[in-house]
């Protein structure tokens, strides 16, 4: 049995930091979003977050990777400046996370050959259990390195969840550092309420993290097999091919194709942050509700306020099972069970020009 630490030691991570994260309006924008946001009031942004959790898993920063795009690699230049600027992929336009992936892949390749172990992972997740998710990493790199396996980490789920997709375990593959591994039988996508509980009733599914760990060779293997329309103009022309590439996500793109998949259900406390009502998650401990920022409350329960002004305060009376967000010259106001529905509210205050310096 390999010791944990020196297998995750192995591995070099990839932080995909290139996303909008508009479900966290008004405070996430298009110049800054959610990713470069400490929602929590600490201070430490969620992509410094992940870059101190991932730099545990690898030697040093030399070895972490981000891709992230053109509007905020500036941005996260100046959040990591330990960072190598090399390391740094900078899209020319957002292309979903299969084009992210196939392009990372091909440049760690480069540099490193095709055995280089490669981990991604999303820059605006939250993890409860730093022992726990190491010894997770260690055993998807000890599966990766022993299997051709692109290894997925699912999350054991705690909640019929509809905003996530989910993994089936098919066939057991036997343990690697004390966790059980399995096949993917198929990824699904978000379901509805009576099918998540019927997931969660058969104790066979996962929560589909979006984490994966692989050989850099593997992947590209699999790559030219199911999304050549992705990975080969990339190999030809780089950067350059861009434009002319797809808009697909990891999951259609290859992993709902692959037969190489394999999971590991992970219990080391998860959350993607996914939209308002996650800080409750995180937050609530035993308060009537979840604040950040000055809130005078009277009567008021079970409500998420955000306040980012230290100038202001948000005054609530009589209200329950609300989000109130104030910052920067937006107040958002909304019932909890609504918040997934921001993009679309987004869309209409981007068909008003009034309105073009607050998205």
């Amino acid at each position: 049995m390999h010791n944990a630490l020196a297998m995750t030691h192995s591995i070099i991570p990839v932080i995909l930091a290139g996303g909008k994260g508009e479900r966290f309006w008004p405070v996430s924008r298009q110049q800054r979003p959610k990713q470069l946001l400490s929602l929590d009031g600490s201070g430490t942004t969620l992509l410094q977050s992940t870059a101190n959790r991932v730099l545990r898993l690898t030697t040093g920063w030399d070895k972490i990777w981000v891709i992230t795009s053109q509007i905020l690699a500036s941005q996260v230049q100046q959040q990591l400046p330990q960072l190598p600027p090399e390391n740094c992929l900078v899209e020319p336009q957002g292309k979903d996370t299969a084009p992210a992936v196939a392009w990372a892949s091909l440049e760690i390749a480069k540099r490193y050959g095709e055995d280089a172990l490669i981990g991604f992972f999303p820059a605006d997740h939250w993890i409860g259990d730093m022992a726990s998710f190491e010894q997770t990493i260690a055993a998807a790199v000890e599966l990766a390195q022993t299997e051709k396996a692109i290894v997925t980490l699912g999350m054991k789920p705690t909640y019929p969840a509809t905003g996530y997709g989910y993994i089936e375990q098919g066939s057991d593959t036997g343990t690697y550092q004390g966790l059980a591994t399995y096949r993917v039988t198929r990824f699904t996508e978000k379901p509805d309420y009576p099918t998540a509980q019927s997931f969660i009733d058969s104790q066979r599914f996962s929560w589909n993290s979006g984490m994966f760990i692989f050989r850099a060779g593997v992947v590209l293997q699999e790559l030219q097999q199911y999304a050549p329309d992705i990975v080969t103009p990339l190999q030809e022309k780089g950067i350059t091919a861009y434009g002319e590439l797809p808009k697909n996500s990891i999951d259609y793109a290859l992993m709902e194709k692959t037969q190489l998949a394999y999971v590991i259900p992970s219990e080391f406390g998860w959350d993607d942050l996914g939209d308002w009502n996650a800080l409750e998650r995180l937050l609530k401990g035993d308060q009537d509700n979840v604040a950040i920022g000055n809130h005078v409350g009277m009567e008021t329960t079970g409500s998420i306020i955000y306040n980012s002004d230290s100038q202001e305060v948000v005054v609530t009376l009589g209200l329950e099972d609300v989000v109130i967000v104030r910052d920067r010259a937006v107040t958002f106001v909304a019932k909890k069970d609504r918040t997934q529905q921001i993009k679309q509210l987004l869309k209409q205050l981007q068909a008003d020009n009034r309105f073009d310096e607050l998205l």
